[in-house]
C-alpha cells in the first residue's frame, strides 16, 4: 500500500529538487526526471518533511538505490557522513502525529521556501523540522 502524496509532499519535493539545482546528487545527471528520494521512507512522519532526509536523485539512481538498499546505505554514509546518518536515525525514532492543519502548515512553509529560492539563487532553504 502506497503512502498518499499531499500538497505538503509536493512543495517539499519541489524544494529538495530546486535546492540541488535539478542535478542528481549521485551521478550528476541534469534535468532528466529528477526525484525527491527519501532516506527513510515517507511513512516515517518525524522525518518525512525534513531536508536532512531527502536527496535529489535521477530516476535511474533512485530505482537502483531502492532495489539495492545496502548500496544506498554505504553511499549515504560516504556522501553525508556517519554522523549525519546517526542524527537522522535518532530523529526518525521520534513520534510525530499529523493532522490536516499541520500538513497545511508544512505545505505553506515549503511553498514560501520555494518562492524564496526562485527569487534568490543563493538562498538556502530552512527545513520545517
Amino acid at each position: 500500500m502506497s503512502v498518499k502524496r499531499e500538497r505538503c509532499d509536493k512543495w517539499f519535493s519541489d524544494v529538495v529538487r530546486q535546492k540541488a539545482g535539478y542535478v542528481c546528487e549521485h551521478c550528476g545527471a541534469v534535468n532528466v526526471g529528477m526525484d525527491c528520494a527519501h532516506i527513510y521512507g515517507r511513512r516515517a512522519k518525524s522525518v518525512r518533511w525534513s531536508l536532512d532526509n531527502a536527496l535529489c536523485l535521477c530516476r535511474t539512481c533512485h530505482r537502483v538505490f531502492t532495489e539495492n538498499p545496502l548500496d544506498f546505505t554505504h553511499w549515504l554514509e560516504s556522501y553525508l557522513g556517519e554522523g549525519h546518518m546517526e542524527i537522522l536515525n535518532e530523529k526518525r525514532n521520534a513520534l510525530l502525529k499529523t493532522n490536516q492543519a499541520l500538513r497545511k502548515e508544512i505545505a505553506t512553509h515549503y511553498r514560501l521556501e520555494h518562492k524564496k529560492m526562485l527569487e534568490d539563487e543563493s538562498y538556502q532553504p530552512v527545513s520545517y523540522n
